[in-house]
């Protein structure tokens, strides 16, 4: 279990940090300056971020139930991983633009989250 805590803490890096980085290299100039003026990001930018925050809202949740986890040694490991899943195509469903199934995505996500928080009772 504290294999995929560790992951999801990757997960939060890449999507939050690099993503972004990695779609917005064309403005180096800006990224490495003062930033004085507005960013002018493209729509997979924007998209990368939107997605970044969303993940950083249900991460304390997934990351205090998993931690609860372990502490209490109930195995919630098929349920941190099926979370993990649903996160990651999450984000490649928000990247492509696919909003139906990022909603079932994200209603999956949370489904885990209920179901592991009712493991720990």
């Amino acid at each position: 279990m504290t294999y995929l805590i560790v992951m999801a803490l990757l997960l939060t890096f890449i999507q939050v940090g690099l993503l972004p980085l990695a779609f917005n290299l064309r403005n180096v100039d800006y990224l490495l300056g003062n930033r004085d003026e507005s960013n002018p990001e493209s729509l997979l930018v924007g998209r990368a971020k939107r997605a970044g925050s969303n993940l950083l809202e249900s991460l304390p949740s997934f990351l205090a139930l998993a931690i609860l986890s372990v502490v209490l040694a109930v195995d919630n490991s098929d349920l941190m991983l099926y979370w993990l899943v649903l996160r990651v195509a999450y984000v490649v469903s928000y990247l492509v633009g696919v909003t139906y199934l990022r909603t079932i995505l994200w209603l999956g996500s949370v489904a885990c989250l209920v179901m592991m928080a009712l493991a720990l009772i």
